[in-house]
C-alpha cells in the first residue's frame, strides 16, 4: 500500500538543488530513488545537484543517457546514476549490475517504468512534472510504500 503522496513546488532550478541536497543527507546505500517525468523536467538536475552534495570534492556530474550507469564514490556511500531511457529490454538491468546496487549502494533512477517488475519496494518516488507556464517552475510528487520513508523525509526538512 503506497503512502499518501505529497507535492512540492519549486520555483527555480536553486530550490530544486537545495532539496536535493537536504535530501542527499538522509540517504544511505540500500536507498533507491525512482525519477519520473518527461524529458526536461528536472530529473538529471535533480541527481546531479543531490551527487554533488555529497561529494567531498565537487567533480563533474554527466547524464548517463548514452552510458546508462554512471557510479561516483561519495561521503555517503557509493551512488549509481542511472538512466534507462535506452534502455533495450529489462532484463539488461542484471547485466547493468543495478540489481545487485540496489542493495549495496544508493541508486537514482531515471525512467525507472524501464525496470518493470524489477523496482525496489522500499523505494522512494519522485514524479517531475514542469509547469506550462514558466520553464524553471516544477512539481515534485513524493510517494513510497516503507513507511520509514515519512520519518526521514521529516528530517530533511
Amino acid at each position: 500500500m503506497t503512502t499518501a503522496p505529497f507535492a512540492i513546488t519549486f520555483n527555480s532550478p536553486c530550490e530544486t538543488a537545495y532539496f536535493a541536497a537536504r535530501l542527499g543527507r538522509i540517504l544511505r546505500p540500500g536507498d533507491t530513488l525512482l525519477l519520473e517525468g518527461e524529458i526536461g523536467s528536472g530529473k538529471t538536475h535533480f541527481s546531479r545537484s543531490l551527487i554533488q552534495s555529497v561529494m567531498s570534492i565537487p567533480e563533474d556530474v554527466p547524464s548517463p543517457t548514452f552510458t546508462l550507469v554512471q557510479v561516483y564514490d561519495t561521503e555517503i556511500g557509493e551512488i549509481w546514476h542511472c538512466d534507462l531511457y535506452r534502455l533495450g529490454a529489462v532484463d539488461e538491468v542484471d547485466e547493468l549490475g543495478l540489481t545487485e546496487a540496489f542493495e549495496t549502494a544508493i541508486c537514482l533512477v531515471e525512467w525507472p517504468d524501464k525496470l518493470g517488475s524489477m523496482q525496489p519496494e522500499n523505494a522512494l518516488t519522485l514524479s517531475f512534472e514542469t509547469d506550462p507556464n514558466t520553464v524553471e517552475k516544477r512539481l515534485v510528487t513524493l510517494s513510497w510504500v516503507n513507511t520509514e520513508w515519512a520519518n526521514r523525509l521529516e528530517a530533511a526538512q
